[in-house]
C-alpha cells in the first residue's frame, strides 16, 4: 500500500488540497471517463502537486473499481499526492466487516478512505430511516473498523450547513461520532450549494470552537459562491478544502480547484503545492480540460485564456509601462500570459515562451516570430486549436524559422474509405491508401472498425516497411469537437490525436469539414513529429 501522507509541499500535512474531479466532478452532465481517462486525469493532478486524490466509489461503480485495481497493479505512480477510495458507512443493521461496500474500499488499496455520512436528522430519519443513534452508529463502527484495518480515514458530513441549522446537536453527533472514532478529519459539505460565505464562515468558526476537531471544506456551486465559501472557510479555520478540476460537478457544479488554489496562493500566501506548481496550473486546468471533451473556459479565473487579455485602449496604454496596474497577479505565477487584443503586441511573448519550452528558438527572429503569431491567428480563427497540440505547434514553428527537417517521412497520393453496411448488421471500414515513400510507390488496404481506424492501419500496412520505429508508435486517445458556429452535419470539426512509443505522448491536431480529412491531418502530424523526435 503506497505512503499515508502526501509528499512534502512547505505546508506537509498542515494544509490538504483535496480533489475530487475523478467521483465529483464526473457527475457532471457531458462528462463520461474511461479508465484510461481517470489515470490520465489523476497523473495531471499528481504533476500539479495536489494532496489527495479522489478516485471513485470501489464497489458501487464498476469503472472506479477497475480504476484502482489498475492503480494497485502499477498504472499509477504518484510522487505527490495519496489515493483515496471513497464510499459510505455500513448499513443500518449490520456490521462494517460484514458490508460488501466497505470491503471494497478495503479492497481498493488505498492508504485514505474517505466515507460519508448524513448528517442532517431529516436526511437521516426519512432517506436513511434509522434514528439519530443508529446513523451514529454506522459512521462509528465502519470509521473504527477501517481505522483498525491501517487506513487514514476522511469523513464528509454530508449536507452538514443545513443539517446544523435545523437541528445543531444532531449535526455535531455525527461529526463527534467519526471524530472519537478515529477520522482524522471531518468535512463539513456545502451538499446543496445554498451557501453564503458570511454564513460558512460563521459556521465554521463555531464548529471548530465547539468541537476542536480538524475540519475541512466541501462546497457546490449552486450560488455560484463555491469558491468564495472555500476560501471563507479556510479563512475561518479549516485546513482541508475539497475541490474539482474546472469546477466540474453535478449541477452548477463545485469548487474550481485552480481558482482556489490560485487565491490560496496568490491572496492568502499559502503554499499549498510543491515549488513550481502554481506556474502548472493553467496547463493542467486545460489538459483535463481536454481529457473530459469539454472546451475551455476562456473566462474562467487564473487559468482562462482571457483571465488577463486587455482590449481597451486604455489598459494597453497602461499596461506599456507597468503590466501590473491592470493585472491583479503576475500571470507567470500561475503559468498563464498576459495578452494585448487587437494590437502588433497581441501573443507574441507567449508564443516566444513557449517556442522556447519546445525547443524552437524565435528569439532575435522577429519576422519568423510575427510570421508565425499571424498562421496561429489565422487557423484558430479556423478552429485549429494548439492549446493541447503541442507536437502540432513544435512543427509549425520549426517550419517559420526555416528549419531543415523531413516534414514528412512519405508523400500522400491518394486515400479513399468506404463504409460496407452488412445484411447481417456489421458495419466495416475499409481504406486504402497510395503513398510514396522512399523512392518507391506503395499502395495498401485495411479494414477497421470505423474509418479512421481503417484508415491509420492502411497507412501503418503502408510505412511499416520503411519506418523501422513505426510498430513502437500507438494510437492512444482520439477526441472530435464540432467547432461552435457550425451547426448540423456541414460543420468543420476537429480531431485531437494523441500518440505514445511507449517512452512520451505527443498530442496533434486536424481541422476540416470532413472528418475523416481531419483525423489524416492529425494522423500525419503524429507521424512527422515521431520521426522529427524520433
Amino acid at each position: 500500500m503506497a505512503r499515508t501522507e502526501p509528499a512534502a509541499t512547505p505546508l506537509g500535512d498542515e494544509f490538504h488540497l483535496y480533489d475530487t474531479t475523478l467521483r465529483d466532478g464526473a457527475q457532471r452532465e457531458g462528462i463520461s471517463y474511461s479508465v484510461t481517462d481517470k489515470l490520465a486525469v489523476a497523473r495531471q493532478l499528481d504533476e500539479l502537486g495536489v494532496g489527495f486524490i479522489e478516485g471513485g466509489w470501489p464497489g458501487a461503480m464498476p469503472k472506479d473499481t477497475e480504476f484502482f485495481a489498475r492503480a494497485a497493479a502499477g498504472e499509477l505512480s504518484l510522487r505527490h499526492a495519496v489515493l483515496v477510495a471513497f464510499g459510505a458507512t455500513r448499513k443500518a443493521g449490520t456490521t462494517a466487516d460484514r458490508d460488501p461496500q466497505v470491503k471494497a474500499l478495503l479492497d481498493a488499496e488505498t492508504p485514505v478512505i474517505t466515507l460519508v455520512a448524513k448528517s442532517d436528522r431529516r436526511h437521516i430519519e426519512r432517506a436513511l430511516r434509522v434514528d439519530v443513534a443508529e446513523a451514529c452508529a454506522m459512521v462509528s463502527d465502519t470509521v473504527s473498523f477501517l481505522v483498525r484495518e491501517g487506513r487514514r480515514v476522511f469523513l464528509d458530513a454530508e449536507h452538514f450547513f443545513d443539517g446544523y441549522a435545523d437541528d445543531p446537536d444532531t449535526a455535531v453527533r455525527v461529526l463527534d461520532a467519526g471524530a472519537t472514532a478515529g477520522a482524522d478529519v471531518v468535512v463539513l459539505c456545502d451538499t446543496n450549494g445554498g451557501q453564503l460565505p458570511l454564513g460558512i464562515a460563521d459556521t465554521v468558526r463555531e464548529i471548530k470552537a465547539r468541537t476542536g476537531f480538524r475540519l475541512g471544506i466541501h462546497c457546490q456551486d449552486d450560488t455560484s459562491c463555491a469558491v468564495a465559501n472555500s476560501i471563507a472557510a479556510v479563512q475561518a479555520g479549516a485546513t482541508h478544502v475539497q475541490c474539482t478540476a474546472n469546477g466540474y460537478g453535478e449541477r452548477a457544479g463545485n469548487a474550481d480547484l485552480f481558482a482556489v488554489t490560485g487565491n490560496l496562493v496568490a491572496k492568502l500566501g499559502m503554499p499549498v503545492l510543491p515549488i513550481g506548481g502554481p506556474a502548472e496550473l493553467t496547463r493542467v486546468s486545460h489538459a483535463l480540460a481536454e481529457i473530459a471533451n469539454i472546451a475551455p473556459d476562456t473566462h474562467q479565473a487564473y487559468v482562462g485564456s482571457s483571465a488577463f487579455a486587455h482590449k481597451a485602449g486604455l489598459h494597453a496604454s497602461a499596461i506599456k509601462v507597468d503590466p501590473l496596474l491592470y493585472n491583479h497577479i503576475d500571470p507567470s505565477t500561475v503559468g498563464n500570459d498576459m495578452r494585448v487584443l487587437v494590437t502588433e503586441m497581441a501573443g507574441r511573448a507567449s508564443l516566444e515562451l513557449k517556442g522556447r519550452e519546445l525547443g524552437v528558438d524565435l528569439a532575435g527572429r522577429p519576422e519568423a516570430l510575427t510570421s508565425a503569431v499571424s498562421k496561429v491567428k489565422r487557423l484558430e480563427a479556423e478552429g485549429w486549436s494548439f492549446e493541447a497540440a503541442d507536437a502540432s505547434l513544435e512543427l509549425l514553428l520549426r517550419k517559420e524559422i526555416g528549419e531543415n527537417f523531413d516534414d514528412t517521412p512519405f508523400t500522400l497520393e491518394s486515400y479513399r474509405v468506404v463504409l460496407d453496411h452488412r445484411s447481417d448488421g456489421e458495419v466495416i471500414s475499409e481504406a486504402t491508401v497510395k503513398v510514396h515513400v522512399k523512392g518507391e510507390r506503395v499502395i495498401e488496404t485495411a479494414e477497421g472498425n470505423g474509418p479512421v481506424h481503417a484508415l491509420d492501419a492502411a497507412l501503418r500496412k503502408a510505412l511499416l516497411p520503411y519506418l523501422s520505429w513505426l510498430d513502437t508508435v500507438e494510437l492512444a486517445d482520439y477526441k472530435v469537437r464540432i467547432l461552435p458556429g457550425h451547426p448540423g452535419t456541414d460543420a468543420t470539426t476537429r480531431v485531437l490525436v494523441t500518440s505514445g512509443d511507449g517512452d512520451r505522448e505527443w498530442t496533434t491536431v486536424g481541422v476540416h469539414p470532413n472528418i475523416v480529412e481531419a483525423s489524416w491531418l492529425a494522423l500525419c502530424d503524429a507521424l512527422v513529429h515521431k520521426n522529427l523526435r524520433g
